[in-house]
């Protein structure tokens, strides 16, 4: 394992400016504010934040912007924008409007040169990909869009390793299978990634307990994404951390 500081990141979907949650993409709840929430995750020591506007769209767009500012305000670790974002004139609004990265998913597998410009234009520490992923009864990873309804046709690893090589800066690897279980993360796709991919892979979907974490860490991924198990209250992510380092697993404590 590297030793190189793992990152704990909770995720914060967010529906016309409420955070919600659900199970495998569906049956939505609200969860709070998601500045409130924000700033509670960075008081406990969360490495970084990420936010998924499920709700994009143009209509929408202004509410996002608006929560951005805010959130930019309100916090000083960094903070990841996803969610409809289809051009570079996007990618800037977020990032001047205070996101530190913005993520791609639909529109990096309908147009696969938007990671090339936003990565030349913005830096590749901008530009990160989330790649939602589904067992085929093949049993091959399929890679899939516009929040998980469509199989793009697309194989996870091949697909990883094309937008690696356009200049995606990380990998949010999302196991929709798992997605709102919290039976754990897909250790087969996400181990398989970690070990193969040439940047770093986050995390995501399934994980409900601070050993589900640990699990996908020591498997190799750079960092974990959670929701349900922060949003809940059933877990600190100061504590969360804590029980990480004792199981020799590199985290930052000080905070």
């Amino acid at each position: 394992m590297s030793d190189l500081l793992k990152r704990i990141i909770p995720c914060l979907d967010v529906d016309r400016g409420r955070v919600v949650k659900g199970v495998n993409f569906q049956n939505l709840r609200d969860m709070g504010d998601p500045v409130e929430l924000a700033v509670r995750y960075e008081a406990e020591g969360a490495d970084e934040l990420v936010f998924l506007d499920i709700s994009a769209s143009s209509e929408a767009r202004p509410t996002a912007l608006a929560m951005v500012r805010k959130v930019s305000r309100a916090l000083a670790i960094p903070f990841t924008l996803g969610g409809g974002l289809r051009c570079i004139d996007d990618i800037y609004a977020f990032l001047e409007a205070g996101a530190d990265k913005v993520c791609l998913n639909t529109t990096a597998v309908s147009n696969p040169d938007i990671v090339n410009e936003g990565a030349n234009q913005f830096g590749v520490q901008c530009i990160v990909v989330a790649v939602d992923v589904k067992r085929r009864k093949d049993g091959v990873y399929g890679v899939y869009t516009h929040g998980g309804r469509r199989d793009s046709g697309k194989q996870a690893r091949t697909w990883v390793q094309e937008i690696a090589a356009r200049g995606a800066g990380e990998i949010l690897l999302t196991s929709m299978d798992r997605d709102g279980t919290g039976i754990g993360f897909d250790m087969e796709i996400t181990g398989d990634l970690a070990r193969t991919a040439p940047v770093p892979v986050i995390a995501s979907g399934g994980a409900r307990s601070p050993q589900h974490l640990r699990d996908a860490l020591l498997g190799g991924a750079d960092a974990v994404l959670a929701a349900t198990m922060f949003h809940s209250g059933d877990y600190h992510v100061g504590q969360t951390k804590a029980y990480l380092a004792e199981q020799g697993i590199p985290v930052r404590l000080d905070y």
